[in-house]
């Protein structure tokens, strides 16, 4: 049966990695989760006491530290470096409001995206991120990138916090959003934008279902051609 490289593209927020598990899931793909693979590092990196300049350090300890997803007796995907599981301690404040340096090193970005090119080889792919239909996967044959405001994914961050029981204030949400946006979108390396042939998507008032249903539509017009 014919199988696909999906990319979903998008700020922080904008439903990409709901999106892209629900995607997986209905598709029967393997889905990488690339957000978490950045903030894998990045906790590490924070957990080692590392700076921006110690990038032969950083990933010295990337390698020790390898990165990897495994499933829950429930099902649910988990991440781990090395033998921790970090699932739930990556998604914490100081590793969000980290991110985008660590993200920016040319060096972290190049062995990450080596890792995730070899996953992707062999098709069957849902991958989201903020460069992945840019330099990840540029021969994806669906590229998907989603917005939404700037309102509504702190709203959705907030949300998912207080479901964790992580602390957060919306206000303080809402500019790390506004901030992370404005880094993600200037940075010198892999900067975030769509692609030439990506189909772009408003999230914003649009329900998972009605964003999942649009792209499985493209999807399929993707898989039903000779």
């Amino acid at each position: 049966m014919k199988q696909i490289k999906i990319a979903i593209d998008g700020p922080a927020s904008s439903g990409k990695s709901t999106v892209a598990k629900i995607l997986a899931e209905k598709l029967r793909y393997t889905y990488l989760d690339t957000g978490a693979m950045y903030r894998s590092v990045t906790y590490l990196t924070l957990k080692e006491g590392l700076s921006e300049g110690m990038v032969e350090e950083i990933l010295a300890t990337l390698d020790q530290h390898p990165i990897s997803f495994k499933r829950s007796s429930q099902d649910q995907q988990l991440v781990f470096v090395g033998d921790e599981d970090v699932t739930d301690a990556i998604r914490q404040n100081d590793v969000t409001q980290n991110v985008s340096w660590v993200a920016a090193i040319p060096e972290v970005r190049e062995r990450l995206v080596e890792m995730q090119r070899e996953i992707a080889s062999k098709g069957g792919i849902i991958m989201d991120g903020r460069d992945i239909g840019t330099v990840v996967l540029p021969d994806a044959e669906l590229k998907i990138f989603l917005v939404a405001s700037v309102e509504e994914r702190a709203q959705r961050r907030f949300k998912e916090n207080q479901e964790k029981g992580i602390p957060s204030d919306l206000e303080a949400i809402k500019t790390s959003i506004e901030e992370r946006d404005y880094k993600d979108s200037h940075r010198e390396t892999s900067p975030l934008k769509p692609a030439e042939d990506a189909i772009l998507f408003d999230t914003t008032g649009v329900s998972i279902e009605g964003v999942t249903d649009f792209i499985l539509e493209k999807a399929k017009e993707i898989l039903d051609k000779p």
